[in-house]
């Protein structure tokens, strides 16, 4: 079990958690995930916590491999407002924004989300990790080299296990002399990784617990999976709940994903599997 601080809130994982994507973008690969207005955004985050989102996750900049970078003012716009309006309708759900941008991580977290997520892990904004040291929330730390326009070109590792571990562990360092308490690590399938690193890193996410520190596990239908199965993303919903079974038998403690259902009949069927069948 793990607990996090959030402004003085705690939030406990006391068993896997989902994470459900909003992105307010055009351009992020699977076109369900994206919800421009506000309607349809509150009609989907409505559904997916019915579904059994426990968090949610909202990112104005598609991460895509290529994407180009849409800048802090028209982040600021995709996001905040989002944000403003999630938190009142439903202030208990924790809310993450997915951003490297320190500006809009602080004013997010001014607008009520409770977690920064970075796939960055700090390396895009020099003040990021200071900005959230400050605000006394959970921080992501995602592995990612180069940018999402650049990764594809920095995908090579002579072990992909131990440079990513090797990774959080000098990142983990940096975040406690920033003054962040709470630290998540997500792999980063995907992020500079081809799909022979997305693998290795899922058949041995074990390896990371002995940071002692929640695993995050982003693989939802992700080109790992409608490539290998010659579909489209729209068509890798099976698949992906495939894969989130395999990490979360290799010790994942959040998923972060576009259909909370499939996911947390996953995780249930994978708690009784553990207690009653392993």
């Amino acid at each position: 079990m793990f607990t996090l601080n959030s402004k003085g809130k705690l939030l406990a994982i006391d068993r896997p958690v989902v994470m459900g994507i909003l992105n307010r973008t055009p351009d992020s690969f699977y076109s369900g995930s994206r919800v421009r207005e506000d309607d349809a955004l509150l009609e989907q985050a409505e559904r997916m916590i019915l579904e059994g989102a426990d968090w949610l996750d909202i990112g104005g900049q598609s991460t895509r491999p290529g994407a180009a970078t849409v800048g802090v003012e028209e982040e600021l716009r995709r996001v905040l407002g989002a944000i403003d309006l999630l938190h009142r309708k439903w202030p208990g759900t924790p809310l993450s924004v997915d951003t490297w941008h320190a500006r809009v991580a602080r004013e997010a977290v001014d607008a009520g989300a409770s977690i920064v997520n970075d796939i960055s892990g700090g390396r895009l904004d020099p003040d990021m990790l200071s900005t959230v040291g400050g605000m006394n929330v959970p921080y992501i730390c995602m592995h990612l080299k180069g940018t999402p326009l650049t990764m594809h070109k920095e995908a090579v590792y002579d072990d992909v296990v131990r440079e990513v571990l090797d990774y959080f562990i000098r990142r983990m360092e940096d975040c406690r002399q920033a003054g962040i308490h709470d630290v998540i690590l997500d792999p980063g399938l995907g992020f500079a990784k081809t799909a022979d690193h997305n693998w290795r890193l899922l058949g041995q996410l074990a390896v990371f617990r002995m940071t002692g520190r929640p695993l995050m596990l982003g693989i939802s239908r992700k080109s790992t999976i409608y490539r290998a199965l010659d579909v489209a993303p729209e068509a890798a919903l099976n698949g992906t709940t495939v894969l989130h079974t395999i990490g979360l038998l290799n010790g994942a403690d959040i998923l972060r994903v576009h259909d909370p259902k499939q996911a947390r009949e996953a995780i249930t069927l994978v708690g009784l599997y553990k207690e009653k069948g392993a």
